[in-house]
Protein backbone atom coordinates (compact mmCIF):
# COMPACT_ATOMS: atom_id res chain seq x y z
CA UNK A 1 0.00 0.00 0.00
CA UNK A 2 1.10 3.25 -0.98
CA UNK A 3 1.04 5.62 1.70
CA UNK A 4 -0.65 9.29 1.80
CA UNK A 5 0.85 12.08 3.27
CA UNK A 6 -1.35 13.43 5.70
CA UNK A 7 -0.65 17.21 7.58
CA UNK A 8 -1.78 17.67 11.09
CA UNK A 9 -2.36 21.23 11.82
CA UNK A 10 -2.44 22.35 15.75
CA UNK A 11 -1.78 25.20 18.19
CA UNK A 12 -3.13 28.02 16.48
CA UNK A 13 -4.00 31.68 17.13
CA UNK A 14 -6.81 31.41 19.37
CA UNK A 15 -7.93 30.75 23.37
CA UNK A 16 -8.53 27.23 22.94
CA UNK A 17 -4.73 26.62 21.97
CA UNK A 18 -3.69 24.56 24.85
CA UNK A 19 -6.57 22.33 24.12
CA UNK A 20 -5.72 21.97 20.45
CA UNK A 21 -2.13 20.89 21.99
CA UNK A 22 -4.08 18.08 24.34
CA UNK A 23 -6.51 17.50 21.23
CA UNK A 24 -3.92 16.73 18.71
CA UNK A 25 -2.15 14.19 21.06
CA UNK A 26 -5.38 12.02 21.14
CA UNK A 27 -5.50 12.39 17.14
CA UNK A 28 -1.73 11.56 16.14
CA UNK A 29 -1.99 8.92 18.59
CA UNK A 30 -5.14 7.18 16.87
CA UNK A 31 -3.95 7.75 13.21
CA UNK A 32 -3.33 4.94 10.85
CA UNK A 33 0.39 4.76 10.07
CA UNK A 34 0.28 1.75 7.86
CA UNK A 35 -1.65 4.39 5.65
CA UNK A 36 -0.42 8.15 6.14
CA UNK A 37 3.13 9.41 6.50
CA UNK A 38 2.08 12.52 8.92
CA UNK A 39 3.72 16.08 8.91
CA UNK A 40 3.03 17.54 12.14
CA UNK A 41 2.60 21.44 11.92
CA UNK A 42 2.37 23.30 15.15
CA UNK A 43 0.86 27.00 14.85
CA UNK A 44 2.13 29.20 17.57
CA UNK A 45 -0.16 31.51 19.59
CA UNK A 46 2.12 34.16 17.52
CA UNK A 47 0.57 32.54 14.41
CA UNK A 48 4.29 31.10 13.24
CA UNK A 49 4.15 27.72 11.69
CA UNK A 50 6.72 24.96 12.86
CA UNK A 51 7.26 21.69 11.95
CA UNK A 52 7.36 19.41 14.72
CA UNK A 53 9.02 16.27 14.97
CA UNK A 54 7.03 13.71 17.88
CA UNK A 55 3.92 13.57 20.25
CA UNK A 56 6.87 14.11 22.72
CA UNK A 57 7.77 17.12 21.26
CA UNK A 58 3.98 18.55 21.40
CA UNK A 59 3.63 17.01 24.90
CA UNK A 60 6.90 18.69 26.36
CA UNK A 61 6.16 22.34 24.40
CA UNK A 62 9.45 22.32 23.06
CA UNK A 63 7.96 22.19 19.55
CA UNK A 64 7.58 26.00 19.68
CA UNK A 65 11.31 26.04 19.31
CA UNK A 66 11.67 24.31 16.17
CA UNK A 67 13.84 25.86 13.58
CA UNK A 68 11.69 24.71 10.71
CA UNK A 69 9.05 26.90 9.21
CA UNK A 70 6.44 25.29 7.35
CA UNK A 71 3.21 26.85 5.53
CA UNK A 72 0.45 25.22 2.97
CA UNK A 73 1.12 27.20 -0.27
CA UNK A 74 -2.15 28.09 -1.70
CA UNK A 75 -1.60 27.23 -5.26
CA UNK A 76 -3.76 24.70 -6.04
CA UNK A 77 -1.22 23.38 -8.83
CA UNK A 78 1.28 22.60 -5.81
CA UNK A 79 -1.05 20.74 -3.38
CA UNK A 80 1.79 21.20 -0.77
CA UNK A 81 3.74 22.60 2.24
CA UNK A 82 6.84 24.58 1.58
CA UNK A 83 10.05 23.79 4.43
CA UNK A 84 11.86 26.24 4.90
CA UNK A 85 15.36 26.73 7.50
CA UNK A 86 17.68 29.10 6.57
CA UNK A 87 18.77 28.88 2.84
CA UNK A 88 17.10 25.81 2.67
CA UNK A 89 14.11 24.70 0.78
CA UNK A 90 12.05 21.57 0.39
CA UNK A 91 8.35 21.38 -1.30
CA UNK A 92 6.57 18.34 0.42
CA UNK A 93 3.24 16.79 -1.40
CA UNK A 94 0.49 16.71 0.94
CA UNK A 95 -2.54 14.21 0.18
CA UNK A 96 -5.01 15.61 2.99
CA UNK A 97 -4.78 17.83 6.24
CA UNK A 98 -6.82 17.25 9.61
CA UNK A 99 -6.73 20.88 11.11
CA UNK A 100 -6.95 19.98 15.26
CA UNK A 101 -7.70 24.11 15.23
CA UNK A 102 -10.47 24.90 17.84
CA UNK A 103 -11.72 28.27 17.95
CA UNK A 104 -10.44 31.44 16.08
CA UNK A 105 -8.15 31.09 12.93
CA UNK A 106 -8.80 27.35 12.84
CA UNK A 107 -12.44 26.60 13.65
CA UNK A 108 -13.67 29.78 12.07
CA UNK A 109 -13.37 29.34 8.37
CA UNK A 110 -10.05 30.73 7.80
CA UNK A 111 -7.95 27.51 7.60
CA UNK A 112 -10.66 26.01 5.70
CA UNK A 113 -10.32 29.00 3.48
CA UNK A 114 -6.71 28.52 3.15
CA UNK A 115 -7.12 24.51 2.00
CA UNK A 116 -10.05 25.20 -0.21
CA UNK A 117 -7.82 27.64 -2.26
CA UNK A 118 -5.33 24.74 -2.29
CA UNK A 119 -7.84 22.19 -3.25
CA UNK A 120 -6.42 19.84 -0.51
CA UNK A 121 -8.95 17.62 1.29
CA UNK A 122 -9.13 18.21 4.36
CA UNK A 123 -11.19 16.82 7.75
CA UNK A 124 -14.62 18.94 9.12
CA UNK A 125 -16.39 21.17 7.87
CA UNK A 126 -15.91 23.80 5.16
CA UNK A 127 -15.65 27.70 5.10
CA UNK A 128 -19.64 28.38 5.81
CA UNK A 129 -20.27 25.99 8.22
CA UNK A 130 -17.06 26.77 10.25
CA UNK A 131 -17.86 30.75 10.36
CA UNK A 132 -21.59 30.55 10.78
CA UNK A 133 -20.89 27.92 13.72
CA UNK A 134 -18.44 30.06 15.26
CA UNK A 135 -20.51 33.03 15.09
CA UNK A 136 -22.58 32.21 17.88
CA UNK A 137 -25.23 35.14 16.87
CA UNK A 138 -25.43 33.87 13.32
CA UNK A 139 -25.74 29.89 14.90
CA UNK A 140 -28.98 31.07 16.62
CA UNK A 141 -29.79 33.50 13.06
CA UNK A 142 -29.77 29.63 10.70
CA UNK A 143 -31.12 27.47 14.14
CA UNK A 144 -34.55 30.07 13.95
CA UNK A 145 -35.28 29.19 10.91
CA UNK A 146 -35.64 25.66 11.98
CA UNK A 147 -38.03 25.90 15.20
CA UNK A 148 -35.47 23.97 17.03
CA UNK A 149 -36.41 25.96 20.54
CA UNK A 150 -33.47 27.89 21.74
CA UNK A 151 -32.16 30.52 24.45
CA UNK A 152 -33.85 33.83 24.13
CA UNK A 153 -31.21 36.30 23.06
CA UNK A 154 -30.61 40.18 22.86
CA UNK A 155 -27.20 40.89 20.36
CA UNK A 156 -24.76 43.53 21.70
CA UNK A 157 -22.06 45.32 19.39
CA UNK A 158 -19.14 46.41 21.65
CA UNK A 159 -19.72 49.97 19.62
CA UNK A 160 -22.72 49.83 22.10
CA UNK A 161 -20.93 49.75 25.46
CA UNK A 162 -20.42 54.03 25.17
CA UNK A 163 -23.94 53.96 25.88
CA UNK A 164 -23.80 51.24 28.77
CA UNK A 165 -27.13 52.23 30.63
CA UNK A 166 -28.79 52.41 26.86
CA UNK A 167 -27.41 48.56 26.78
CA UNK A 168 -28.67 47.22 30.16
CA UNK A 169 -32.07 48.80 29.58
CA UNK A 170 -32.15 47.07 26.13
CA UNK A 171 -31.49 43.92 28.26
CA UNK A 172 -34.10 44.46 31.41
CA UNK A 173 -36.72 45.29 29.30
CA UNK A 174 -36.35 41.98 27.76
CA UNK A 175 -34.90 39.91 30.25
CA UNK A 176 -34.95 39.17 34.48
CA UNK A 177 -31.98 38.66 36.05
CA UNK A 178 -29.87 35.86 35.93
CA UNK A 179 -28.47 35.92 32.73
CA UNK A 180 -25.90 35.03 30.75
CA UNK A 181 -23.37 36.99 28.57
CA UNK A 182 -21.28 35.53 25.38
CA UNK A 183 -19.04 37.17 23.27
CA UNK A 184 -20.21 35.81 19.68
CA UNK A 185 -17.31 34.36 18.83
CA UNK A 186 -15.08 32.85 21.34
CA UNK A 187 -14.64 28.97 21.93
CA UNK A 188 -14.15 27.12 25.08
CA UNK A 189 -16.68 29.15 27.27
CA UNK A 190 -13.67 32.44 26.92
CA UNK A 191 -15.22 34.96 28.04
CA UNK A 192 -18.40 33.61 29.00
CA UNK A 193 -19.75 34.67 32.18
CA UNK A 194 -23.30 34.85 34.62
CA UNK A 195 -24.93 38.06 35.50
CA UNK A 196 -27.63 38.05 38.65
CA UNK A 197 -27.70 42.06 38.57
CA UNK A 198 -26.92 45.04 37.02
CA UNK A 199 -23.59 45.84 38.26
CA UNK A 200 -22.26 42.28 37.48
CA UNK A 201 -24.19 42.31 34.03
CA UNK A 202 -22.06 45.48 32.75
CA UNK A 203 -19.15 43.77 33.90
CA UNK A 204 -19.96 40.54 31.93
CA UNK A 205 -20.25 42.68 29.14
CA UNK A 206 -17.23 44.46 29.07
CA UNK A 207 -15.47 41.03 30.21
CA UNK A 208 -17.04 39.56 26.51
CA UNK A 209 -15.80 42.74 24.77
CA UNK A 210 -12.41 41.84 24.98
CA UNK A 211 -13.03 38.41 22.92
CA UNK A 212 -15.39 39.85 20.00
CA UNK A 213 -17.19 43.17 18.91
CA UNK A 214 -20.15 40.85 18.40
CA UNK A 215 -21.57 39.92 22.33
CA UNK A 216 -24.51 37.93 23.21
CA UNK A 217 -26.95 38.26 26.56
CA UNK A 218 -29.38 35.20 26.81
CA UNK A 219 -31.89 33.87 29.24
CA UNK A 220 -31.12 31.82 31.45
CA UNK A 221 -32.54 28.12 30.92
CA UNK A 222 -32.08 25.58 33.66
CA UNK A 223 -31.78 22.29 32.59
CA UNK A 224 -29.07 19.27 32.42
CA UNK A 225 -26.54 20.25 29.90
CA UNK A 226 -26.41 17.72 27.10
CA UNK A 227 -24.21 17.05 24.42
CA UNK A 228 -24.67 15.01 20.54
CA UNK A 229 -22.15 13.81 18.52
CA UNK A 230 -22.71 14.35 14.79
CA UNK A 231 -20.51 12.76 11.77
CA UNK A 232 -20.93 12.90 7.73
CA UNK A 233 -22.66 14.97 5.25
CA UNK A 234 -22.07 15.07 1.56
CA UNK A 235 -22.15 11.76 -0.24
CA UNK A 236 -22.49 9.94 3.74
CA UNK A 237 -25.56 10.23 5.79
CA UNK A 238 -25.82 12.19 8.45
CA UNK A 239 -25.66 9.82 11.93
CA UNK A 240 -25.87 10.60 15.20
CA UNK A 241 -24.33 9.20 18.13
CA UNK A 242 -26.25 8.64 21.68
CA UNK A 243 -26.03 11.47 24.45
CA UNK A 244 -23.81 12.32 26.77
CA UNK A 245 -24.50 14.32 29.87
CA UNK A 246 -21.87 16.91 31.70
CA UNK A 247 -21.79 17.36 35.60
CA UNK A 248 -19.95 20.34 35.93
CA UNK A 249 -18.06 20.83 38.97
CA UNK A 250 -18.10 24.93 38.33
CA UNK A 251 -21.52 26.71 38.77
CA UNK A 252 -21.60 26.61 34.80
CA UNK A 253 -19.20 24.77 32.15
CA UNK A 254 -16.69 27.48 31.95
CA UNK A 255 -12.94 26.73 30.66
CA UNK A 256 -11.34 25.47 33.58
CA UNK A 257 -14.59 23.06 34.63
CA UNK A 258 -14.06 21.52 31.14
CA UNK A 259 -10.32 20.75 31.33
CA UNK A 260 -8.71 21.72 34.84
CA UNK A 261 -11.13 20.66 37.69
CA UNK A 262 -11.08 16.88 37.78
CA UNK A 263 -14.56 16.79 39.79
CA UNK A 264 -16.55 17.65 36.07
CA UNK A 265 -17.65 14.76 35.09
CA UNK A 266 -19.04 13.33 31.64
CA UNK A 267 -22.25 10.22 31.95
CA UNK A 268 -22.74 8.74 28.37
CA UNK A 269 -26.24 7.90 27.77
CA UNK A 270 -28.41 9.39 30.75
CA UNK A 271 -31.52 8.70 31.39
CA UNK A 272 -33.55 11.33 30.04
CA UNK A 273 -37.44 12.67 30.49
CA UNK A 274 -39.73 11.57 27.81
CA UNK A 275 -38.58 11.05 24.50
CA UNK A 276 -35.54 13.90 25.23
CA UNK A 277 -32.88 11.90 24.28
CA UNK A 278 -33.78 10.76 20.12
CA UNK A 279 -34.97 14.73 19.98
CA UNK A 280 -31.89 15.92 21.05
CA UNK A 281 -30.18 13.55 18.71
CA UNK A 282 -32.36 14.75 15.68
CA UNK A 283 -32.47 18.43 16.42
CA UNK A 284 -28.07 17.69 16.02
CA UNK A 285 -28.80 16.23 12.44
CA UNK A 286 -31.11 19.00 11.57
CA UNK A 287 -28.73 21.89 13.18
CA UNK A 288 -25.69 20.03 11.28
CA UNK A 289 -27.35 20.26 7.95
CA UNK A 290 -28.46 23.34 8.12
CA UNK A 291 -25.24 25.13 8.89
CA UNK A 292 -24.12 23.14 5.42
CA UNK A 293 -22.31 20.76 8.28
CA UNK A 294 -19.46 18.06 7.03
CA UNK A 295 -17.38 15.64 8.65
CA UNK A 296 -17.89 16.42 12.28
CA UNK A 297 -19.75 18.66 15.10
CA UNK A 298 -20.48 18.28 18.44
CA UNK A 299 -24.43 19.32 19.23
CA UNK A 300 -25.20 20.95 22.73
CA UNK A 301 -28.47 21.16 24.38
CA UNK A 302 -29.84 21.56 27.51
CA UNK A 303 -32.87 19.27 28.33
CA UNK A 304 -35.24 20.83 30.87
CA UNK A 305 -36.96 18.79 33.60
CA UNK A 306 -40.16 18.61 31.35
CA UNK A 307 -38.05 17.39 28.26
CA UNK A 308 -38.12 20.42 26.68
CA UNK A 309 -34.70 20.41 24.45
CA UNK A 310 -32.83 24.14 24.20
CA UNK A 311 -30.56 24.09 21.50
CA UNK A 312 -27.43 25.44 23.42
CA UNK A 313 -24.10 25.93 20.72
CA UNK A 314 -22.65 23.75 17.87
CA UNK A 315 -18.81 22.87 17.45
CA UNK A 316 -17.55 22.11 14.29
CA UNK A 317 -14.14 21.17 15.68
CA UNK A 318 -14.89 19.60 19.02
CA UNK A 319 -12.36 18.65 21.86
CA UNK A 320 -10.83 15.25 20.68
CA UNK A 321 -8.53 14.83 24.21
CA UNK A 322 -8.93 11.89 26.50
CA UNK A 323 -11.97 13.76 28.46
CA UNK A 324 -13.90 15.00 25.87
CA UNK A 325 -16.96 13.85 25.02
CA UNK A 326 -17.06 13.80 20.94
CA UNK A 327 -15.08 10.49 20.70
CA UNK A 328 -16.27 9.53 23.88
CA UNK A 329 -19.84 9.04 22.50
CA UNK A 330 -18.64 7.53 19.16
CA UNK A 331 -16.72 5.04 21.34
CA UNK A 332 -20.30 4.13 23.20
CA UNK A 333 -21.84 3.43 20.15
CA UNK A 334 -19.10 0.86 19.31
CA UNK A 335 -16.62 3.05 17.04
CA UNK A 336 -13.21 2.97 18.38
CA UNK A 337 -10.87 6.33 18.46
CA UNK A 338 -9.00 4.45 15.90
CA UNK A 339 -11.92 3.72 13.30
CA UNK A 340 -13.47 7.29 14.33
CA UNK A 341 -10.30 9.30 13.20
CA UNK A 342 -9.54 6.95 10.24
CA UNK A 343 -13.05 7.55 8.86
CA UNK A 344 -12.53 11.36 9.92
CA UNK A 345 -9.70 11.12 7.08
CA UNK A 346 -11.44 9.11 4.94
CA UNK A 347 -14.41 11.49 4.59
CA UNK A 348 -12.35 14.02 3.83
CA UNK A 349 -11.06 12.54 0.61
CA UNK A 350 -14.92 13.02 -0.63
CA UNK A 351 -15.23 16.49 0.03
CA UNK A 352 -14.56 17.53 -3.44
CA UNK A 353 -16.75 15.03 -5.35
CA UNK A 354 -19.64 16.83 -4.74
Amino acid sequence: MNRKTAVVLFGGQSSEHVVSCMSVVNVINHMNREKYDLLLIGITEEGHWIKTESVKDIESGIWREGKTNAVISPDATKQCVILTEGDRVDFVKVDVVFPVLHGLFGEDGTVQGLLELARIPYVGCGVLASAVSMDKLYTKIVVDELGVRQAAYVPVMRSDLGDMAAVVGRVEEKFSYPVFVKPSNAGSSKGVARADDREELKAALKEAAKHDRKILVEEMIKGREIECAVFGGGLVPVEASGVGEILAAAEFYDFDAKYYNSDSRTVVNPNLPGDAANAVREAAKAIFQAVDGYGLARVDFFVKEDGTVVFNEINTLPGFTAISMYPMLWEAAGVSKDLLVDRLVEHAFDRYKL
